[in-house]
């Protein structure tokens, strides 16, 4: 590894980096001092076999957080550690299991990670540990890859089962019986990245660990939970919707990190009008080729495989002309075999690469080494993962740069607007609803296919006994002598996917060169507007054009394309209120909805510019759905104050319809698709104009309810956001792209961006009063 940071190179690179013409485009450049570690002694309970492994690696002595984790474990609480990345969180649970599993001979662990190459990488650590044992601890993977000969020695004999949220619900709890050594001696469950597990998939993910519970419980076992997560607003209470236990929280950091540099960095605009900005990974490419002058080595992490490998090709592009051998520059993506990827990590790890592109697949703690420095294009989803990104950078002794080029979306032109929201105190928390019914009914059947149920048993819901009586009645379940007993021949598990809030799925069949394999699937209530005929469905990066869709099927038919724009559906949405469960002031409420949704047309978006290049019609059935939402009331005396038409008001209230589905996702971690706003000019349960926030999920996982709480932040930077955006009437980056008919006035004259203004300042100014 070079000294690059060690010496005076570094100070040249920061007076050269000013000098280069996009340095203005720095938004924010955080200097992040070092931090000197806190240590605490070796618990003296431990092993001495785990001291003596401890020193062998130079280990005389344990990060405060670590030290505070074993010991809450070791007093069997249940433990959430929240810290940031390579801060040594593996060692709170990788100490406690060894030990236990040398003193207390038989007892098993069960170590669930979200991904596969994840558990990989971890597998390694564990067997560092093993191999300096005078004992063997037989330590698995199970998951997807694991060959069937495997598989039979793991369910026997592993005392430690890495494996994933999908294999255990699939795979090992419908077979527990198979599992009896592991189920019978399950000591500890160690939940890694549990930041990971939010909205649907988290959701999903707590009805397995009750399924878990009561497996355990049947097999005599009290099974302890430890988890580990990045910076969130709500560790604990995550941890404990996912547990239905109390938690500990372990949150004061106590390892070293070297001083490091944060900038956030925004494309410039090549268009006021409209708000067009240069190519956020052209920018990139900038970027990465001047560091890498520096004899600098790094990372960069973009959205899509698309991205990464067009990323790849500019920088070998430039490779020669740096004098960096192709080799040396290099990608790593979904749709490489597992050797593939072993075989990049290597390499990483051995320092014989310079530059690597990927897409979020090395955000996770595998190992990849040291590098100096690491670039984030575009908003990866949550402020968390921005940081887990560039934590991935500095590591050991290196100091590093870290880099956030936004793009024109409108959550990253707010971050640009206001840099410090990546430095203050994380406001994002991580939703989820156990209880959502449509979630909870399919977990309880495959409950009740793994083990019968007993006349009074509860699980999830006090009203558990009356939706095994309705199941009854779909002839899936029998009651008799007291107990309920599965008696359908279908195999629940393999029909749920943990994605998806609904059961009827349509599957996507990839039909390129005559393949009929199928890539994916879609839920029943997004394929209206997601996998429609002539709609580019992106998988893993790739587009695909849907050619046909079967939809009594349940059937879309997809064929490889490339071309430069993605497509829009606009629907037409009818909302009937079921039920008000509360409300805020006055204008906000909070309830149960129905919502209607029937595909009209579809547009064809042109990347990066997003301008129009074209429509379809959509010819689709509706599709009903009942969820939770939060509406705003506005009263109908606004439009006359703001003097304008009520076809004009229609169009303000689309633009804040747009901004607050984009900017939403910064306070409750979920994609933009996760939530709907619809606008309403005069809204048949109010007759008068009205905003709907909701879950497009059936029966809502409780995101939509958070802006309950978080209403009055939200409007109030919206109005920043906008005040701020650098357009004069309206942009894809604010309002979303403003569209005038033809027979209407200029969209000059109009000014939306000005009338939304004004309608935020009414919510505003209501919330207050």
């Amino acid at each position: 590894m070079n000294n690059f940071f060690k010496n005076k190179n570094k100070r040249a690179l920061l007076e050269d980096i000013r000098k280069e013409s996009f340095y203005k485009n720095f938004k924010r450049m955080e200097e992040i001092e070092k931090k000197e570690a806190n240590f605490k002694p070796i618990p003296e309970f431990l092993d001495n076999k785990l001291i003596n492994y401890l020193k062998s690696k130079g280990i005389d002595s344990l990060y405060s957080h670590q030290y505070d984790a074993i010991n809450k474990i070791n007093n069997d609480e249940n433990v959430v550690v929240v810290t940031p990345t390579a801060s040594g969180k593996t060692m709170c649970y990788n100490l406690p299991v060894f030990n236990e599993l040398l003193k207390e001979k038989g007892s098993r662990a069960l170590y669930l990670f979200p991904t596969k190459a994840l558990s990989q990488d971890q597998l390694s650590e564990i067997q560092d540990i093993n191999d300096s044992l005078e004992e063997v601890i037989k330590c698995y993977t199970f998951d997807g890859d694991t060959p069937s000969q495997v598989r039979k020695i793991v369910k026997e004999a592993g005392d430690i089962v890495v494996t994933n949220p999908d294999m255990l619900h699939q795979g090992i709890l419908p077979n527990h019986t198979k599992w009896v050594n592991l189920f019978e001696s399950l000591k500890y469950v160690v939940i890694d990245e549990m930041h990971q597990y939010k909205g649907v998939f988290g959701s999903h993910v707590a009805n397995v660990l009750r399924r878990l519970k009561r497996i355990t419980e049947f097999y005599g076992t009290d099974i302890q939970f430890i988890f580990t997560s990045a910076t969130i607003a709500n560790p604990v209470e995550l941890a404990e919707k996912l547990t239905g236990e109390d938690v500990s929280l372990v949150r004061e950091n106590g390892a070293p990190s070297r001083k490091k540099y944060f900038m956030v960095y925004d494309p410039p605009v090549i268009d006021e009008n409209i708000g067009i900005r240069r190519s956020s990974l052209k920018e990139a490419v900038r970027i990465a080729k001047f560091l890498l002058k520096y004899d600098l080595k790094g990372i960069v992490f973009l959205r899509s495989r698309i991205k990464v490998e067009l990323f790849l090709s500019y920088m070998r592009k430039y490779a020669k002309k740096l004098r960096i051998p192709l080799k040396k520059i290099a990608s790593y993506r979904g749709g490489y075999l597992p050797g593939e990827r072993r075989k990049i990590e290597r390499k990483l790890k051995n320092d014989e690469i310079s530059l690597i592109a990927s897409t979020n697949a090395l955000e996770l703690g595998i190992d990849i080494g040291s590098l100096n420095f690491s670039i984030t294009v575009g908003y990866p989803g949550s402020i968390s993962s921005v940081w887990q990104q560039a934590g991935r950078a500095g590591r050991q002794d290196n100091e590093a740069f870290s880099l956030f080029v936004c793009t024109a979306a409108p959550i990253d032109q707010y971050i640009a607007k206001n840099p410090k929201f990546l430095f203050e105190e994380t406001v994002e928390k991580g939703i989820i609803d156990p209880n959502n019914h449509y979630i909870l009914t399919s977990h309880l059947k495959c409950a009740a296919f793994e083990l019968n149920f007993k006349g009074d048993e509860t699980f999830g819901l006090p009203e558990t006994q009356e939706i095994l009586k309705f199941m009854e009645e779909e002839n899936v379940v029998k009651y008799k002598n007291g107990k309920w007993y599965w008696t359908d021949d279908v195999y629940p598990a393999q029909d749920i996917s943990l994605r998806s809030a609904a059961m009827d799925n349509f599957v996507i069949v990839d039909k390129t060169d005559d393949k009929h394999q199928v890539i994916g699937e879609v839920d029943f209530f997004s394929a209206s507007t997601t996998i429609y005929e002539k709609a580019i469905y992106l998988h893993r990066g790739t587009q695909y054009e849907v050619q046909k869709l079967d939809w009594e099927n349940r059937k879309a038919y997809v064929k490889e394309v490339q071309v430069n724009y993605y497509t829009d559906a606009e629907t037409k949405v009818d909302i009937k209120i079921l039920d008000k469960i509360d409300s805020r002031k006055d204008f906000i409420e909070y309830g149960e909805i129905n919502a209607t949704t029937i595909p009209t047309i579809y547009k064809k978006i042109k990347f990066f510019t997003h301008e129009n290049l074209g429509w379809g019609e959509i010819k689709l059935p509706e599709i009903e759905m009942n969820t939770t939402s939060v509406w705003f009331n506005i009263d109908e005396k606004l439009i006359d104050e703001m003097k304008i038409s009520k076809n004009v008001f229609g169009m303000v209230l689309g633009g804040l319809a747009y901004l607050l589905r984009n900017l939403i996702p910064l306070y409750v971690m979920c994609d933009v698709n996760d939530i709907k706003v619809i606008s309403k000019i005069k809204d048949p349960n109010f007759d008068a104009p009205t905003l709907y926030i909701y879950d497009n999920y059936p029966g809502g996982i409780g995101l939509s309810e958070k802006m309950l709480e978080d209403y009055s932040t939200v409007l109030n930077d919206a109005y920043d956001y906008i005040k701020q955006c650098e357009c004069k009437e309206g942009c894809p980056s604010c309002i979303g792209p403003v569209e005038v008919s033809a027979n209407s006035v200029s969209a000059s004259n109009i000014n939306l961006k000005k009338k939304v203004k004004n309608v935020l300042e009414y919510l505003i100014f209501k919330a207050l009063v």
